[in-house]
């Protein structure tokens, strides 16, 4: 495993230079090759380089020669970084969207209480299917695909095609460690999935074995790391925490755990009314709440005494208006589960579309329309209660709501503010 080495500081400025240095050279040479119009490329750079200031008060993680800077934008210097890098090429067209979330099966010998798919029951998608929308949305300009479960290890033959039909994208894998094996590993990395993201919810095995409704979930989840490590793959940790959480300590010892580990990134994901959380109040933080949390972000991500603490993710930061704001339904991000529904975010369960009853390209363009414009508001958050009310209105056992019953949600939204981002990057 490379070494890994976090950049705050001066250190952090002198690659910021480095990096828009070779940013210039790179579509440079594009320019010179007529892959770029002449007359769209210094606006196509301050373009770029806005976007690239949005992660300013990230820590960065260096492993090796590439560097992270935002947990869903690839590594510098990669393929898949310059890609995602066109996004903000100008164009007549709506730009276009670089992540996206797959979910290989709905298989999973856990019972997380908190899950998204708690109720998205069905049969899995077909695998080729699935393989050939992946293909064509690496051909469409995805960058970062972050493939899931239920628990991806148990369908293992069709973790790995899927994987296989990805050739220009960064790869991750959710997983909670169970069915990996360091042969399996040592295949991905071959095929080219650069990390893994684990469930920790909490610093107390045991409470992450109830919470995971798994007598071996904390057991699998250190082994999974350490054979990652061993593989010489990436390990970054999804952690979501309720608000008290954050101001009794255990917040911290996460962060401490994480860094015990040898987890690099710890991405903060609010408590989502969503799935198993369907139509519930664990959302809600308060304003002070939210600026102390993003106080304790930024202390961790930029001090020099956290500076081998791993980089801190934090949705309620990138999400901000005067960020990316709610970046789902194509946007920046989508999500296709594990029986074929195209959703908006993995947090929203409403459905534009299945996959085994229509084409893609109809329900994406679907999709997109709604999502014409940028909002700031969460949809997971102001919708919940509304998708709360059509499930027990409809007797409904089944998430996400058809695409019949998504319409009444969809069809009278407030989508709120255009962000920051995307109000100001075409001006430029």
């Amino acid at each position: 495993m490379n070494r890994t080495e976090y950049l705050i500081g001066m250190k952090k400025s002198l690659y910021n230079i480095y990096i828009q240095v070779y940013v210039f050279l790179h579509f440079l040479k594009a320019l010179f090759s007529g892959e770029i119009k002449a007359r769209h490329f210094i606006r196509f750079l301050r373009r770029l380089l806005y976007f690239l200031s949005k992660m300013k008060l990230n820590k960065y993680v260096k492993t090796g020669k590439f560097i992270k800077m935002n947990l869903y934008v690839p590594v510098f210097p990669s393929e898949a970084f310059f890609k995602a890098g066109k996004k903000v090429y100008i164009s007549d067209q709506k730009m276009p969207c670089i992540s996206v979330l797959l979910s290989v099966t709905s298989a999973c010998r856990y019972d997380c209480e908190h899950c998204y798919q708690k109720l998205d029951k069905g049969h899995d998608v077909d695998i080729n299917l699935l393989c050939e929308i992946a293909a064509k949305l690496d051909r469409m300009g995805v960058s970062f695909f972050n493939i899931e479960g239920g628990e991806p290890f148990l369908v293992y033959d069709k973790l790995k095609k899927l994987c296989q039909s990805i050739s220009a994208g960064e790869i991750w894998i959710n997983s909670t460690g169970d069915g990996m094996t360091p042969e399996r590993l040592a295949e991905l990395k071959s095929i080219g999935v650069r990390g893994f993201m684990f469930s920790l919810h909490s610093a107390d095995p045991e409470k992450i074995n109830g919470f995971m409704r798994n007598a071996k979930a904390y057991e699998n989840l250190t082994n999974g790391i350490e054979m990652s490590h061993k593989a010489g793959l990436e390990v970054a940790a999804n952690t979501c925490i309720v608000r008290d959480d954050y101001f009794n300590g255990t917040f911290e010892k996460i962060l401490d755990l994480a860094k015990g580990l040898g987890v690099t990134i710890i991405q903060l994901i609010k408590p989502k009314p969503s799935g198993g959380w369907l139509g519930s109040e664990i959302s809600y933080f308060s304003e002070e709440d939210l600026r102390q949390i993003e106080e304790k972000v930024h202390k961790y991500n930029n001090k020099k005494a956290y500076r081998d603490y791993p980089f801190i993710s934090a949705q309620i930061v990138d999400e901000r208006s005067d960020m990316f704001g709610c970046t789902a339904g194509g946007t920046d991000r989508f999500y296709i589960n594990a029986k074929g529904d195209v959703q908006p975010c993995e947090f929203l369960n409403i459905s534009y579309g299945n996959i085994k009853d229509e084409e893609f390209d109809e329900i994406y363009a679907r999709m997109r329309k709604s999502f014409e414009k940028a909002g700031d508001r969460w949809l997971c958050e102001s919708c919940s209660k509304q998708i709360a009310e059509i499930v027990s209105q409809n007797k409904i056992a089944v998430l996400p709501l058809s695409k019949e019953l998504s319409e009444q949600v969809t069809g009278n939204w407030e989508r709120g503010n255009e962000p920051e981002f995307y109000r100001e990057v075409v001006k430029i």
